[in-house]
């Protein structure tokens, strides 16, 4: 049956479990719900037996709940366990009748022990029906069993007892010495394991070991975690560094951006483009790093340089870093009319220096707006006078040219008088804060 389905290897959903009670309750067949959900007969199955819940119901005889015996309705039996003299009470009404019988048999339903397993679809009413045990199938609760299973089976470590006892035997002597845990899994490769499992063993105390007990872990700095990070992984498809590289592009096909943050206690932060070839450097100002600012900004940029044309024939290509203000590219690359603009390509996570000449022009920017520097006073005005004195400075790697003179031949002086790129003479230019007291 499953080489006759076009199925596949995912999990069940949320939505696949619902059709399945639903089936249930409609009393259709294993083969007809896994041929819906393109899936074999037995996962359903299995599905069904392993997150199916029990719900007993205490209804045995009528003055017994606890009495599930097939027999209970006729037994005449009296004093069964002969624990008293003289017992005129029926054993089917006691509550020990199942634990000392030795005619017991436990009254079952034939549908829970072969296909459905479960008293879904059932014809008698749930609140007549004799069998003390009853299973039924509900989507939420197998979708929370799911999750905790899920979650429970990648806790803890896949080592024994004996296994962490024979690591700790031959490890922790070893690092007592001052060895470190790359060289005793090299000279001891019946430990069969990575460096990285070991340290991780050491980590969350799993081993005698302890972090201290390292040479050189205790003068690690804690490692910065980026929380700024795009969390959406599927913007990445067809958009990483190796799709960029595939492009084999020029230095004057692309352009690169990125966002220069404020010091603690400002929102604002400034949104900076460089054209790698001829290090020219564009940057506006926005009121808080968020993904519809920077959308906002390329709108403005495109109204600025005259069209969607102009700003394609400018910007065909975006190479940036994973940032969350640049998780949303599908707005960045399209207008509001839908018209294609650019195309956005992503780094690989921390890898700053494959935008470089971006990073370079960083460098530029924090002399003049050092780190720990509050954007709250800063404005667009301010951003736009940075930005002329950077393109006015003179470049070793432009053989001594300034930004300014390169664009000039290469865009015009229409589209840097659009973008309010202006020359500063090079004894006015200053390259420090005091640029901004003037």
């Amino acid at each position: 049956m499953s080489n006759l389905i076009p199925g596949n290897q995912k999990h069940l959903t949320l939505n696949d479990r619902l059709y399945i009670e639903h089936a249930l309750d409609e009393g259709r067949s294993f083969r007809d719900i896994a041929k819906y959900l393109c899936k074999d007969p037995t996962t359903i199955s299995r599905e069904v037996r392993l997150h199916r819940s029990l719900d007993t119901w205490h209804k045995g005889s009528f003055n017994n709940p606890y009495n599930f015996c097939i027999h209970r309705f006729k037994c005449r039996k009296t004093n069964v366990c002969k624990k008293l003299l003289i017992c005129d009470q029926k054993c089917a009404s006691c509550h020990k009748c199942n634990q000392v019988c030795d005619r017991f048999e436990k009254e079952a339903c034939r549908h829970l022990d072969k296909a459905p397993f479960v008293c879904n679809g059932c014809s008698k009413a749930r609140n007549l029906c004799s069998i003390p045990t009853k299973y039924s199938y509900d989507a939420h609760f197998a979708q929370r069993k799911y999750e905790e299973l899920r979650t429970s089976s990648r806790e803890g470590i896949a080592k024994s007892r004996a296994e962490i006892h024979r690591i700790n035997s031959i490890a922790h002597p070893l690092i007592m010495q001052g060895q470190s845990p790359y060289v005793i899994l090299t000279n001891h490769p019946e430990l069969d394991m990575s460096v990285r499992t070991m340290y991780k063993y050491i980590d969350i105390g799993a081993l005698i070991t302890r972090n201290i007990d390292l040479k050189r872990k205790v003068k690690f700095k804690t490692r910065k975690v980026h929380k700024t990070q795009i969390k959406d992984r599927t913007v990445f498809e067809n958009r990483t560094y190796d799709d960029f590289k595939a492009l084999d592009l020029q230095l004057s096909e692309f352009w690169e951006m990125d966002t220069v943050l404020s010091a603690r206690g400002c929102l604002k932060c400034i949104l900076t483009f460089v054209d790698p070839e001829i290090s020219l450097f564009f940057a506006r100002l926005l009121p808080c790093h968020e993904p519809c600012y920077v959308e906002r900004a390329f709108d403005t940029l495109e109204k600025t340089l005259g069209g969607v044309y102009e700003f394609q024939s400018m910007l065909p290509i975006i190479l940036t870093d994973r940032g969350s203000e640049f998780g949303k590219p599908d707005n960045l690359e399209t207008n509001k009319d839908g018209i294609i603009r650019t195309s956005i390509y992503y780094c690989d996570p921390m890898r700053s220096g494959q935008k470089g000449c971006l990073e370079e022009a960083h460098t530029l920017l924090r002399m003049i707006l050092p780190k720990g520097t509050l954007f709250t006073d800063l404005t667009q005005w301010d951003v736009r006078r940075i930005v002329n004195h950077m393109n006015s400075y003179a470049r070793k790697n432009l053989e001594g040219a300034t930004p300014y003179q390169l664009a000039l031949k290469k865009y015009g002086p229409k589209i840097l008088e659009a973008l309010q790129i202006k020359f500063i003479p090079p004894d006015e230019v200053t390259m420090s804060p005091d640029l901004l007291k003037k």
